[in-house]
């Protein structure tokens, strides 16, 4: 009799369970369209600890609802089982270029990207690496120029936005603006006009009408580039050479302001950081060496900054030369520079450069460079989801698993808290509610 109360008692437990599965499923709509993703520990972009043990409720595109998980698995409706990993927001990078192939010199350096490849190649390995982006759980890239492939980026977004290639989603920057002197292609005869990798302008005038040219061609943000070569003084100091004027600035940031828009600046450091923070720039990018009165201008305006630190790091020159003494400054001014933004707690994202470096590449390298140098991996897990979210006017909308928002989910084994570096190794990726890669344990 005994062990037939208990067998009645278990029965009425799963009955419970299952009526409450199928109540939560239906609160939310279930049917066609609908699923359901079980999360072992969930980061959601926005806590600051872990939530455990958690049901995902998906229905097309965005989610519907986040809650607490039964003991007894779901069964009977569409699940994937992620009770062994640990679930977070599809990730944001804010600096990438796609039509970059790597700026290896043995292989030709910057230059090879324009000259020895066609824009159907171009277009062929931007493609590579829209599906290399999202494959490590990168759903959202803000991708800072084409180098020279003209509005190829917002054509790209079109092909993905259609369902031609996968890809995550984009914010693109077309062809970015710099000044006479100020970009590549360089060094060759002067009689050879030469393309250049960015849009260049000379005077108020023209740079408002580049900004105008590139949004009307539907760009999302404006790069400029408001630093270019960079080199060591005979103190060891860090030069770079400014390009735009804080009035050729200004002419951009009030145009693009007006459509909505933002701007972006490549600045490394001295007179041309300055102008950038002076002509009302909305993000810093690189900002090697900035000085304490910049870091608290930033502060005060409320710009973001993207250190994109790994790439620094990457084919260095021989030591005993200039370009090699050029390239050991970067990286110890930007290592001082990222710990004052650190301290002054700067709207920090996070951004690689992707493309400047292979995209065969890991690009979550970036994140233990970034732990490394002073930030919690919380942190960097936040300033590559729910904070370049709000910086993209996507808050709420994408970098957090949350209702309303968009189905970009991914997981990985193990904690990333405690290896950061975890996030190399992404198991799942779901974009826009669609799966795109489950390797996840079962």
């Amino acid at each position: 009799m005994r062990i037939l109360k208990i067998a009645l008692l278990s029965l009425c437990v799963a009955i419970a369970v299952a009526v409450s599965l199928r109540s939560q499923a239906q609160s939310t709509d279930a049917g066609p369209g609908v699923s359901i993703l079980r999360a072992g520990t969930l980061i959601d972009g926005i806590s600051g600890t872990p939530l455990k043990n958690q049901l995902i409720f998906i229905k097309n595109d965005r989610i519907v609802k986040v809650s607490a998980a039964p003991d007894q698995p779901p069964t009977g409706l569409n699940v994937i089982d992620l009770s062994n990993a640990t679930v977070l927001p599809g990730l944001i990078d804010s600096h990438t270029h796609i039509f970059l192939w790597g700026e290896d010199p043995a292989k030709g350096g910057y230059d090879a990207n324009i000259l020895k490849a066609g824009i159907a190649l171009r277009a062929a390995r931007a493609t590579f690496a829209c599906r290399r982006a999202l494959e490590q759980g990168f759903t959202t890239l803000r991708d800072l120029e084409t180098e020279g492939a003209g509005y190829g980026d917002v054509e790209i977004k079109e092909a993905i936005a259609e369902g031609t290639i996968p890809g995550p989603r984009l914010f693109c920057a077309t062809r970015a603006i710099s000044s006479t002197g100020g970009y590549n292609l360089e060094g060759y005869a002067p009689e050879l006009d030469m393309p250049k990798g960015a849009q260049i302008i000379d005077g108020p005038v023209e740079a408002r009408k580049a900004a105008r040219q590139q949004l009307d061609h539907g760009a999302d943000w404006i790069k400029v580039y408001m630093t270019h070569r960079s080199w060591v003084d005979k103190q060891g100091h860090l030069v770079s050479q400014p390009t735009l004027t804080v009035e050729e600035l200004k002419a951009i940031v009030d145009e693009a302001h007006g459509w909505g828009k933002k701007v972006a600046c490549h600045a490394y450091n001295g007179v041309g950081l300055q102008r950038a923070l002076d002509g009302g720039c909305d993000s810093i990018e690189h900002g090697l060496d900035m000085t304490d009165a910049q870091v608290k201008q930033m502060a005060e305006q409320g710009t973001w900054y993207c250190p994109t630190l790994e790439i620094y790091y990457e084919d260095w020159a021989p030591e005993d030369t200039p370009a090699g003494k050029r390239d050991r400054a970067r990286a110890a001014a930007h290592e001082a520079s990222y710990k004052r933004a650190l301290q002054a707690h700067l709207k920090i994202i996070f951004g690689t450069d992707i493309g400047g470096m292979p995209w065969t590449e890991s690009i979550a390298r970036e994140f233990p460079r970034m732990v490394n140098l002073g930030m919690s991996p919380m942190d960097a897990i936040q300033a590559a989801t729910s904070r370049p979210a709000e910086m993209l006017e996507m808050k709420g909308e994408i970098g957090v698993v949350a209702p309303g928002a968009y189905a970009d989910i991914i997981a990985v084994n193990g904690d990333p808290l405690k290896d950061i570096s975890i996030l190399e190794h992404v198991l799942f990726v779901m974009h826009s509610g669609s799966v795109y890669k489950n390797e996840s344990p079962r």
